[in-house]
């Protein structure tokens, strides 16, 4: 019997056991359940069954009243390995039973054991190791089948075969439904039949996929409403409508996200009872946490760092508040900072087939026994662009001195939009081989990046402001204009407040993102306002609204001809005749009235109502003395050098303006 987790939750279940009873069961054993279970196997002797448990969840203040319980922590055992999954104590109890170790048995504890995520040490390495060598040539049709919806061929099978291929399919029709069809699957002989199991497990696991995705959506945004200012140190979620059977995956992204101890909830408004599921971080022992609010939390059992849960709706504000309590004792500001262990500092020259395929002589890999995290410091990144349908994955090309490498980031999307072409990163990772028709070739499977660098984001040209401005984080950042015209360009599309130049001495130094909306007045300008922002992150934008560089500045052949022509018609009347005489010369009427302008700020004529007229003995200067044409030649060398400069042009500007560069160190 698989208890059905919506009707009969997730241990004992004393209605289960009035079923059994009345159908003549007279012994009762239950596989990875049941140490909590008090009342239920006290209603179990009442009715005059035996009940045998096995278990392997953290043990409470007493044990229930069971003819045995079998448990490699038991408090009156002394086994020599705790931490066995629940199959690993049903194998040990089989092996018990035949007096023979049941050989037919170590491929569904392998599976088993790597599913339930505990540590890959002792008894459950072997378990583990001999699983994988029986699943490989295991004549089983649910094996076949499970690779064949999986897409793998089965002696490809490893130990991440099991964790993300088979366990998430078996373990989704027990998260929607009754669990039955995936016992049937691994009982049946009949390889039709077992296809068909597999192929609706496949079914069921994509719904399950899409419903952790709402469900994890709803809930992170429930957290930001939450908690505006800052999540705390223990996030209680909860809402009516949430899949019971699937909210310790959407826990488990919490966690993973804002890496705090997380609990989420399903509401029931008819029971008025909250189900749900919890996962912890180190530091924060979740079972003996929950054990402290047992007058709040009737039903319950777990493990340090994960949990499940029913009490009444009522009382989650209160649970909330306890737990946070509790946290700010047993949780310090280090404890609630994620880190990454790193096993091997290396260079990238240093990377070959041969090594990492000697690795693998290491495995199975797993929970307490992890794969090796690879750091690599200093890398360039040569290449980058988001894979994948959603564009949530991660394609680089990194390099370092004379080599490369691929490296690829599952779930890392985001941060193909916070990394510019050759910024130097540190990255951690694991290293894979790829094999593609018969070539082998080394890669990085991203875990993290880092950089310290200052980075230029060109953005440049992009008239939409929507595709760019969600790229800008929203903390510690300032949109600026040069020019008091153009906030109100922006200022409808931005949701951030624009600021002017004018209004640079009320903002405080240090800001990791600066904006940059539009053109300076000059060099120098710029160079002041990088001084004193000092920013990590420049998105140079600089709309111009009467760009110069395409104009350009009339030949000095054009000036003379001009003057020429007004001289020999004694003057010239700009609106009535400028365009005329812009069509007879192929000229722009900006072009013609910027020539006048020069020759009226150096004294060559005289305007009056637009109309121009030589004037009397004027004195010998150069074009390039009139203001005007002097402001054009700086704007035009400033757009040059600022808008439609390439990239790399762009950056070395920035790059001798910013502080100086940060000396490479390399291990």
């Amino acid at each position: 019997m698989i208890p059905n987790r919506f009707k009969h939750g997730y241990g004992p279940n004393s209605e289960l056991f009035q079923q059994a009873f009345d159908n003549g069961t007279k012994l009762i054993v239950t596989v990875d359940n049941g140490i909590s279970g008090m009342e239920q196997v006290d209603f179990a002797n009442s009715l005059g069954m035996d009940v045998i448990i096995s278990d392997h969840h953290d043990i409470g203040d007493q044990l229930p009243n069971a003819l045995a319980v079998v448990h490699p922590r038991h408090p009156e055992g002394n086994y020599p390995f705790g931490e066995l999954a629940g199959v690993g104590v049903a194998f040990k109890m089989a092996h018990a039973l035949y007096e023979e170790i049941p050989d037919h048995l170590i491929e569904l504890t392998a599976i088993g054991t790597v599913a339930d995520l505990v540590p890959l040490h002792g008894e459950n390495r072997l378990f583990v190791k001999e699983g994988l060598a029986a699943l490989i040539d295991s004549p089983s049709p649910a094996i076949s089948a499970l690779c064949e919806v999986a897409g793998i061929k089965q002696q490809d099978i490893t130990e991440e075969t099991i964790g993300f291929m088979f366990g998430p399919r078996i373990n989704a029709i027990g998260r929607l439904q009754d669990a039955d069809p995936a016992v049937q699957m691994f009982l049946t002989e009949d390889p039709t039949e077992a296809r068909s199991l597999a192929s609706g497990l496949d079914v069921l696991n994509k719904e399950r996929q899409a419903i952790v995705k709402q469900i994890s959506e709803e809930a992170m945004q429930q957290v930001e409403q939450r908690y505006p200012n800052g999540v705390p140190r223990v996030i209680v979620v909860a809402q009516e409508g949430w899949n019971p059977g699937v909210v310790g995956i959407v826990a488990s992204k919490l966690t993973e996200k804002f890496y705090r101890p997380s609990i989420v909830l399903s509401l029931n408004p008819e029971t008025g009872k909250a189900k749900g599921s919890a996962r912890s971080i180190e530091g924060f022992h979740l079972y003996n946490e929950l054990a402290k609010n047992r007058d709040i939390l009737p039903h319950f059992g777990g493990h340090p760092m994960a949990a499940g849960m029913t009490l009444e709706a009522s009382v989650v504000d209160d649970l909330r508040e306890r737990l946070n309590k509790q946290a700010e004792t047993s949780l310090s500001e280090e404890d609630l900072l994620p880190v990454i262990e790193i096993d091997i500092p290396l260079r990238l020259d240093e990377i070959d087939i041969t090594a990492i395929e000697s690795m693998r002589l290491l495995a199975p890999f797993g929970m307490g026994f992890a794969k090796p995290k690879f750091y690599l410091e200093g890398v360039k990144v040569a290449s980058i662009r988001k894979i994948g349908a959603a564009q949530n994955h991660l394609k680089m090309e990194l390099t370092q001195h004379v080599g490369s490498l691929d490296a690829v980031g599952f779930g890392l999307g985001p941060i193909g939009d916070e990394l510019t072409p050759d910024v130097k990163i540190d990255v951690i990772g694991d290293l894979q081989i790829n094999e593609w028709n018969g070539r082998k070739k080394p890669q990085l499977m991203v875990e993290d990046v880092r950089t310290d660098q200052w980075q230029l984001f060109d953005i440049r040209g992009i008239r939409q402001v929507s595709r760019w401005s969600k790229l800008i984080p929203q903390e510690n950042q300032v949109f600026l204009a040069f020019n008091e015209d153009t906030p109100a360009l922006f200022q409808s599309f931005l949701s951030q407040s624009i600021c002017t130049v004018a209004q640079l001495d009320n903002v405080p130094g240090n800001k990791d993102h600066l904006v940059l909306l539009d053109l300076p007045e000059s060099e120098e300008q710029l160079a002041a306002v990088l001084a004193k922002l000092k920013p990590k992150r420049i998105y140079a934008h600089f709309h111009a609204k009467d760009s110069q560089y395409f104009e350009q500045i009339p030949t000095r052949e054009q000036f003379k001809w001009l003057f020429a022509f007004i001289k020999k018609r004694g003057s010239f009347d700009f609106n009535k005749h400028c365009d005329e005489l812009a069509k007879h010369k192929g000229w722009r009427r900006e072009s013609i009235f910027f020539m006048l302008q020069v020759f009226f700020e150096l004294g060559f004529v005289t305007l009056n109502n637009g109309i121009t007229e030589i004037a009397q003995s004027p004195s010998k200067q150069d074009l390039s003395e009139a203001p005007i044409y002097k402001k054009r030649e700086q704007q035009i060398a400033l757009e040059q050098k600022l808008l439609y400069a390439s990239y790399k042009d762009l950056k070395e500007w920035f790059d001798a303006k910013v502080s100086a560069k940060e000396e490479e160190i390399w291990i």
